[in-house]
């Protein structure tokens, strides 16, 4: 007589949990984020690494708010709303100090990194429409051109040294031209070059520029470059840092 096969391997275990036929799926466990305060101490330590003094000018900050809180709060005679008042304020002038010194934290440790210019564009406030890739790059140098547009323009950002970079910027500067005759292209060199703007200036130099187009401007002008097709041909998924010239055989 044939043996019946092992019902162990049809039938659930017996320690695996039932579920009912309308019982709903057990749920993936969720990453958790990192808290605020976790994330605000790891910003902190980075910080701190860079910048030793930004401990003490936190603490400066916060103790003068604090301090100009009570002196207002005693020719009030009202010092204890004061001191309720100048707490909160403390903190969140040490929280701007931190954050300002983060920044140019960050901005030290990508200097002189391919790809620094890029990244000082994504620091830029809403209105401005910027771009991963460069539009042009030498894959040789490294030397890379990033564009920008608001409503000041086309910003060009070139990153290398002058003398590399320039024929890379006059011709992407004659290409937009091409296409739009009645748009100002402006031009910025990130570096430490004579004439050049250091990488944590190169956002507060664009919103300093005057306004010249409206939203709906700055729309057009994207799409209009978007439809010419003047992006550097780059395939998805290659860095332009990494490519190399093909050697001749």
């Amino acid at each position: 007589m044939a043996k019946s096969p092992d019902s162990s391997n049809n039938t659930p275990s017996a320690d695996a949990p039932k579920r009912g036929l309308f019982s709903r799926k057990p749920k993936a466990a969720k990453v958790k984020k990192p808290s605020r305060l976790k994330q605000i101490g790891e910003v902190f330590n980075m910080t701190r690494r860079h910048d030793p003094m930004v401990p003490w000018l936190m603490l400066l900050a916060f103790l003068g708010v604090v301090a100009v809180s009570l002196i207002l709060g005693f020719l009030l005679e009202n010092w204890i709303t004061a001191l309720i008042i100048g707490i909160p304020l403390g903190f969140l002038a040490a929280t701007f100090i931190l954050s300002r010194r983060a920044e140019r934290a960050a901005f030290a440790q990508i200097e002189n990194q391919p790809g620094a210019s890029g990244a000082a564009l994504s620091t830029l406030k809403r209105g401005w429409i910027t771009e991963e890739q460069p539009v042009a790059v030498n894959p040789r140098t490294q030397d890379a051109v990033f564009r920008a547009i608001g409503r000041p323009g086309v910003v060009l950002v070139s990153e290398g040294p002058t003398h590399r970079v320039r024929p890379l910027l006059d011709a992407e500067r004659k290409k937009l031209a091409r296409i739009l005759p009645n748009v100002t292209i402006h031009v910025i060199e990130s570096g430490k070059g004579d004439g050049q703007t250091p990488i944590s200036q190169v956002a507060k130099k664009m919103n300093k520029l005057n306004k010249e187009l409206t939203k709906i401007e700055v729309s057009a002008v994207s799409k209009r470059i978007s439809s010419l097709g003047t992006r550097l041909p780059i395939p998805k998924g290659v860095d332009p840092y990494k490519a190399r010239p093909q050697r001749g055989r």
